[in-house]
């Protein structure tokens, strides 16, 4: 495993974030864990089931019936599903599990993101975030946050977890290297973020936990970006 960057943490300035879209809560499903984007779907852990739902409609396309109680990824053709102390691999056109590994929390996992050929695993109360071989479960490095982490993607280059503690949930980009917080945006008081994941362009998609709903987030332009 690669080195462990340093405990210190440099905190950004915030803005508020600016909620676009609310979707669900969807039938019978009571709480929202892990969110994931496939390029035309997002899918939402409900616990006992994955759905996948229409960003333009809402509508909900697919229903499997897979455990899921933390983070969710694609991969390009496979989703990734925290179950317990596991991760499955499923082939969402039939919904069968192709392999497991272990989740590096042993069931402490939250948030989960793929990129650069590797998974990407928060651990809530441990702040921290897990560079995972997607093959063997072995962590290839780790990334140590100021705060419990929740949802993590990446997107564009840019790494961002949510957190959530008591009240208050952010969104936030971190430096992949040194862990410290480049940008945040503040959610309203009692808006929580669970999972977390980009659509590729200009949007965040968050999980809202026990609210049921998932809540589509502006992302912020990079500076110089269109111009």
């Amino acid at each position: 495993m690669n080195d462990i960057p340093s405990k210190q943490h440099v905190e950004a300035g915030s803005q508020a974030a600016e909620i676009v879209r609310e979707y669900g809560p969807f039938a019978g499903a009571t709480t929202i864990h892990g969110v994931t984007h496939d390029g035309t779907q997002v899918w939402a852990a409900t616990g006992a089931s994955l759905l996948a739902f229409d960003p333009e409609s809402g509508a909900v396309t697919r229903s499997l019936d897979r455990t899921g109680d933390a983070g969710t990824a694609f991969d390009g053709t496979y989703l990734y599903q925290i179950a317990g102390t596991r991760i499955d691999k499923i082939d969402p056109a039939s919904g069968a599990v192709v392999a497991s590994i272990p989740a590096p929390g042993s069931g402490s996992d939250s948030g989960m993101a793929w990129a650069d050929g590797s998974l990407w695993v928060g651990q809530y109360r441990d702040r921290k975030i897990h560079q995972v071989d997607p093959d063997s479960g072995a962590i290839r490095r780790t990334i140590e946050s100021s705060r419990f982490v929740t949802g993590v993607t990446w997107v564009d280059g840019e790494l961002w977890h949510g957190t959530w503690e008591g009240e208050a949930s952010d969104i936030r980009r971190i430096d992949p290297h040194s862990g410290a917080v480049l940008e945040r945006l503040d959610m309203p008081p009692g808006t929580g973020v669970s999972g977390l994941e980009s659509d590729g362009g200009d949007l965040f998609y968050c999980g809202g936990g026990a609210s049921g709903k998932v809540r589509a987030v502006r992302r912020p332009m990079a500076k110089g970006a269109g111009t």
